[in-house]
This record gives structure tokens, sequence and C-alpha cells, in this order.
């Protein structure tokens, strides 16, 4: 109820405005109340958990997923699991069942005009309600990415992570690098809690505001695998969701990761903005018509649209980035890197002498198909061979990959020969037997310069 003044003035009673503070209070207690938000919390902190145990017990791992292949050696690797899964499925889902349905259960009980007389200023209302369902949504993303890392510690242990160069995290290096990445994404995730925004106020009663995040994230992780270019790919809100791959390489490829976060935020701030001018505009007095309509839809999603324009021309033009960002160039260093780095972790579980990367020397020659076809894109039909040295021997090691990169700079390396290099075997390790770890590893190709 609003906050009365004591003081009369000319036998008028002064009646305030309910403060944001409590509104959003009031907003909060309502949100915790349904049911389904309560079941969805409970979910994300404790069905993390779950799974990564779970999985992490099993014979067989999701080796098709990113850091899957090493839920056996490292509790660490299971949260980065479920971080590729929230970023695809559960992120966008919930910010849509959040954010867009804050307003537009007001529009199903018609409870418009009470909350209007009580709180008596419609800025506070969407204050208040916007802060609220980001509480929310903070509250799951903090619990999915805090139950999976206590599975992972609680089954596996706080060992040593893999990064996708090949290169050992140690164990703290790597709890601080998961949160990162879960911190990372926190940005698009406010992105679609902002387009979330605009379909519960804009389309009101509809289910397209409550599909609108999870249909709008769905888009554009079709963008992210189709042949586009680096400025398109790079330009999109969701590609924050795959850009926390590059933390774990090193050097680091923070640059896509940082252009991705900028303009996740821009998204958010924008797309806020937008729901509280189409909120302003709404006519609370016709119960029969509960949004402005289509024309309000189309006047709230036509500046994202431009947004994409600009951000694609300004990623375009500050960076060389207009092909796949996929060249032999890229693919020879990245694997010649992480091959070396593996190579030593081989030599160190086999007990065979130490050696070091300057000692190996590694290179690798990459073609993609046939002569006919340039040694750039995304394919599986990448094969690579790579060659070393190790010291005191006169000839020269190789081994040959074939390598299946995606759009998104990703690529699953299997060996095909010699078996005793890159073949599959089981090799002793702290936590038990492992696949023998240069036979099937994966691989980053960053795909925006830096140079």
């Amino acid at each position: 109820m609003p906050e009365e003044d004591n003081v009369v003035n000319g036998g008028v009673r002064r009646v305030h405005p309910v403060s944001v503070a409590r509104g959003y209070r009031f907003e909060l207690v309502k949100l915790v109340s349904q049911w389904r938000i309560r079941l969805l919390l409970l979910a994300c902190w404790v069905a993390p958990a779950l799974f990564v145990a779970g999985v992490s017990q099993q014979s067989t791992l999701p080796s098709d997923t990113l850091f899957g292949r090493w839920m056996h050696a490292t509790g660490w690797a299971g949260p980065l699991v479920i971080l590729g899964f929230a970023g695809t499925w559960a992120l966008p889902l919930l910010t849509s069942v959040v954010a867009g349905d804050v307003f537009a259960s007001e529009d199903r009980l018609g409870t418009w005009r009470h909350l209007l007389v009580a709180v008596r200023s419609p800025r506070r209302i969407f204050a208040s309600k916007a802060l609220a369902s980001l509480t929310v949504i903070l509250l799951m993303v903090a619990g999915i990415a805090v139950s999976g890392v206590v599975g992972g510690l609680l089954a596996v242990g706080d060992h040593p992570l893999v990064g996708l160069d090949g290169h050992l995290l140690a164990p703290s290096d790597a709890a601080g690098q998961v949160f990162l990445a879960w911190a990372c994404v926190i940005a698009p995730t406010l992105a679609l809690a902002g387009i979330g925004l605009i379909g519960s106020v804009a389309l009101g009663r509809s289910p397209m505001g409550l599909l609108l995040p999870a249909l709008a994230a769905l888009a554009m992780q079709l963008a992210q695998m189709l042949p586009l270019p680096v400025a398109v790919r790079v330009a999109l809100p969701g590609y924050a969701f795959i850009a926390w791959n590059g933390l774990f390489t090193s050097p680091q490829q923070v640059t896509p990761l940082l252009i991705g976060i900028a303009i996740s935020l821009v998204w958010a701030v924008l797309a806020t903005a937008l729901a509280y001018l189409l909120f302003l505009r709404r006519d609370f007095t016709n119960l029969t018509t509960d949004t402005s309509g289509r024309r309000a839809f189309a006047v709230g999603f036509l500046p994202l649209a431009a947004l994409v324009g600009v951000t694609i021309a300004l990623v375009g033009v500050s960076t060389p980035s207009m092909g796949s960002g996929i060249s032999q160039a890229k693919v020879q260093r990245s694997l010649a890197v992480e091959f070396a780095h593996l190579y030593r972790m081989q030599t160190a579980e086999l007990h065979r002498p130490a050696v070091t990367e300057a000692q190996l020397r590694v290179s690798a020659a990459c073609n993609k198909g046939d002569d006919d076809v340039p040694d750039e894109g995304a394919g599986n039909d990448w094969r690579c061979v790579v060659s070393w040295h190790v010291p005191g021997v006169q000839v020269t090691g190789q081994a040959i990959y074939q390598l299946d990169i995606t759009a998104d700079g990703r690529y699953v390396a299997d060996g095909d020969g010699p078996k005793e290099v890159n073949g599959y075997f089981l090799v002793r390790t702290q936590q038990g037997d492992a696949p023998n770890p240069l036979w099937q590893f994966d691989g980053n190709v960053e795909l925006l310069s830096t140079t």
C-alpha cells in the first residue's frame, strides 16, 4: 500500500508513491512465491551437482562436449560441461520463465489497476519488477555454477585441468578460470533477460512473449553454426556464451571474449530501455488490450536489429574479420602447440625421460580436403601430419590426425597413427587408468586475429 504523509494541507492528505526498495521486496516475494520459480531455483542448486557426480562415475563420458573427456580426471571439468549446456539451453529457458513473464503475469491476472493504485508510479513498478527478475536470474546462475563445482569436487577431487591448448592448469588456476568463465556468461544472460522484458511488456498474455528469449537464443545459436564471417559471429550477444573457451588457452584469447561481453551489455541496456519506454506508453485503462499491439513489438525490436548492423560494421572495420577466421596457419599453430603439451603429459604418464616443448620442436602440416579445396574454413576433412624431435633420437617422429573443425573454431583431433603414439590405449594416472592423451583431444582456433 502507498505510504501516507501525516501532514494534511487544506483537508487533503498527500500520498507518496511506494519506494523502489519496497516495491522490489514485494515483487521479489511475488516471484519466489510461485511454485515454478521455487522448483527452478531448487533444480539450479541441486541438479547440476547430481548430474556431474553421476556422470563422473560412469565409464562413458560426454566426450562430444567441451571438457567432457576430462571429467574422470578433475572435478573442474564438470562445471565447464554444465556451462556449455547452460549457455545453449538452460539459461535462455530460465530467462524466458522469469523475465519473459514478470509483466505478462499481471495481464493474465488482470491486476494492473490494483498495482497502480498501490504503487502510484509506473516507473517504480518497472524498476521493481526488472530488479526482482534480475535477482532471481542471478540466483539461478550462481546456483548452477556452485552446484556444478561442488558436485565435481566431491565426486572426482581438486586436480589439475587440461586446457584447450594441452597445458595443465593447477587446481587454484583452474578454480579461478572456471568461476571467471561463469561470470562472463552473465552478460549474454542479461541481454536475453532484456529481450524477455520487451516481450513481456509488448506481447502481454501472448505465449510468444514468454518464449522470446529462448527463440532469440536459438536463432543466435543457429547463426554460430553457419559459415558466417567472424564479424557477424562476434557481433551477436550469444557469442559470449562460447567465447569463454579462450580463457583456457595460454596465452588467453580474451579479445573476442571482451568484445562479446561488451556487445551483450549494450544489448542488455538497450533492450531494458526499450522495454521501459514501451511500458510507460501502455494504456492501463483498457482491460481488453493489454499491450499496444504489433506496432509496439516492432518499435521495441527495430533498434535491436539496427544495433546488430552497427556492431557488425564496427567489428568488421576495427579487425580483419570478414572471413571464416579459420586459416591453415592458425590450425597448424594450434595443433602443434597442443600436441607438444600433451606429448609431455604422455611422457610423464608413461614414466619416460622428461622433455620440454623447446626440445620437441613440434610442427604441423595441415590440408583441408582435396587439392582444389582452399585450406581454410570449418569442416571434418582436415588432415594434419605432426612432426617432432626427441632428444637423442635421430629419426623425426610423425603422427597423423584427422580434424573436425566447427564454425566457432572448436576442433576435435582424432589420432590416425602410429598406434603407439596416438592410438587408443590406457595409461596409468594418479586418478586411475585413462585413455592416451594423444588419442583424441579438443582444441580451439582463435577466430579473431589479435595482430
